[in-house]
């Protein structure tokens, strides 16, 4: 554990999802993959187009629509209804596509093996202060088993804008009924949770499990006030 501030006792926290209370990264590959398995099984027709020129789509309508960054779900769904229709389906059908589609990966994206180590952690500090979540994922915390822990999950799309931008953190300092510098938020990136934190005003901790080294980031533009490799750390804390 590494200190960068000195740090005001929490009254309240805010986590994290993807990639502090479990590793996602190969979630989301099983996701990607099931997508594309998917395709293959029931529109054949997507042989024609290989997975980067679904990333260049990807890529594309995000930039025609930059507010789809903020909702996954959506923007995996205008992907597939996009692509299809590309290659010949008409609107009603390619909707219709990619609607299956979205709901074949959101199945995938929700098999997730939550470590005992974090169930562990959150029951015990959730007997000591509120705790709420806030993601930029489209993950059902209640279907992985970790939405029993927080008092609300907020979720980019559904509940605002993406971390870092103002909405979420709002909302969960009203929800918990706190002043923000009195919530600590814990989470792995350095942008949306370490720097989303200080501009809104909240504490920010860094959760680093990878020992990487912050002097060497280049998106480390803020910084943390306090830096943890082990999620049991921040039982020290409270």
């Amino acid at each position: 554990m590494q200190f960068y501030r000195n740090l005001q006792s929490p009254k309240a926290l805010t986590f994290d999802l993807d990639d502090t209370l479990y590793d996602n990264r190969p979630v989301i590959r099983r996701a990607e993959q099931a997508m594309h398995d998917w395709l293959a099984e029931y529109h054949p027709c997507s042989h024609s187009m290989a997975r980067e020129d679904w990333l260049r789509l990807k890529m594309r309508l995000a930039e025609q629509t930059p507010y789809l960054r903020h909702d996954v779900s959506l923007w995996r769904y205008e992907v597939l209804k996009v692509g299809l229709m590309q290659l010949g389906y008409s609107q009603e059908k390619a909707e219709q596509a990619a609607r299956e589609g979205l709901e074949r990966v959101l199945v995938v994206r929700n098999q997730i093996d939550v470590p005992e180590e974090t169930h562990r952690v959150l029951a015990e500090l959730g007997q000591k202060l509120p705790l709420l979540a806030i993601t930029n994922g489209n993950v059902d915390a209640d279907k992985i088993g970790l939405g029993q822990y927080f008092s609300r999950v907020l979720v980019a799309g559904r509940d605002g804008l993406a971390k870092p931008e103002p909405d979420m953190f709002a909302q969960a300092a009203a929800l918990l009924g706190t002043a923000a510098q009195d919530i600590l938020h814990v989470g792995d990136h350095l942008v949306t949770d370490v720097g989303g934190a200080k501009q809104n005003g909240f504490q920010a901790c860094w959760y680093n499990d990878q020992q990487r080294q912050l002097h060497r980031e280049p998106k480390a533009k803020w910084l943390p006030d306090v830096e943890i490799c082990r999620l049991s750390q921040l039982l020290d804390l409270i």
